[in-house]
């Protein structure tokens, strides 16, 4: 029987970790770079360790004492071909480790382990269910294919509108100003930075997009309307699905929740945990979250 039990939420931004005792009492965490499988089956695992090890160094853990771990790990890009398997087949120093998506530990945590859905909007999007003994995802299938409404196609919608406007096809607003003053208003050095921009550097423009929106920029509005309108749609395809209920999670879901309709939002419900909780529990851990 484990004695700790370690949680990962290994997304495409960001790896977290948490660490707890059998009683459920929090000894440690963690923080560390993205850990999506694009990146390499080998880079996830060096990447699970390190943010693990600093929540085993805060506890104050001995090896043995590492030995004694439960681990459980939702990791972004899992569902892709032969990606489970290759991180099932790595060492890990714990005792146990157990792997899914990052949908999957998101949904555990919303609804302690009950069915439900879960829409995460965070730098990438995707909804995953858990219906009667099924368990699936809607969307997510990676950017920039995919992952409507999220902070990655803010910031793409944002950059497409500045270039424009440089071009002089549209009309420069503050929104459009703010991104390409970021590169000295030159659409080569624009240009150069999308040849190497990954989805989270995309996603950092989210907050300007919001920003400018919430300030009523006629651009950052239309990018933020449309955004609402695929996670509306997201939504109602997720009780079309069968869900009994569904909660919002990621970075971007507070933000977005405003430019909401009324009636989409009064089918939504708090979430009663987060991934990390979802991803003690795929640990083996069970906590009464209410």
């Amino acid at each position: 029987m484990a004695r700790f039990f370690l949680g990962f939420d290994a997304g495409g931004s960001k790896c977290r970790s948490r660490l707890i005792d059998a009683q459920g009492r929090q000894l440690g965490r963690g923080e560390g770079g993205p850990a999506n499988t694009r990146l390499g089956i080998e880079a996830v695992r060096d990447t699970l360790i390190a943010t693990g090890e600093q929540a085993i160094r805060m506890a104050g853990l001995s090896p043995a004492d590492v030995q004694g771990i439960a681990a459980g790990a939702g990791v972004a890009g899992i569902s892709r071909t032969g990606a489970r398997q290759d991180l099932e087949a790595l060492a890990f120093p714990y005792g146990s480790i157990a792997f899914d998506t990052d949908g999957m530990i998101a949904n555990l945590g919303a609804h302690g382990g009950a069915d439900g859905a879960i829409l995460s909007i965070g730098t990438g999007s995707v909804a995953h269910v858990l219906h009667e003994g099924k368990s699936f995802s809607i969307g997510g299938y990676g950017f920039p294919i995919s992952d409507e409404g999220s902070g990655a196609a803010l910031g793409l919608s944002a950059m497409r509108h500045a270039l424009r406007a440089l071009d002089g096809r549209t009309k420069p607003t503050p929104l459009s100003s703010a991104v390409t003053a970021r590169f000295g208003h030159e659409t080569a050095r624009a240009i150069a930075w999308m040849d190497e921009a990954s989805p989270t550097d995309y996603a950092a423009f989210a907050p300007l997009v919001m920003d400018f929106a919430e300030a009523d920029d006629e651009i950052a509005r239309s990018i933020v309307q449309d955004a609402a309108q695929h996670i509306e749609q997201f939504i109602e395809t997720i009780f079309q699905r069968g869900a009994p209920r569904c909660a919002l999670a990621g970075g971007l879901s507070q933000r977005i929740r405003p430019w909401l309709r009324e009636r989409t939002v009064a089918r939504l419900v708090p979430a009663k945990g987060d991934p990390l909780d979802g991803a003690l529990h795929l640990a083996g851990y069970r906590a009464d979250l209410g």
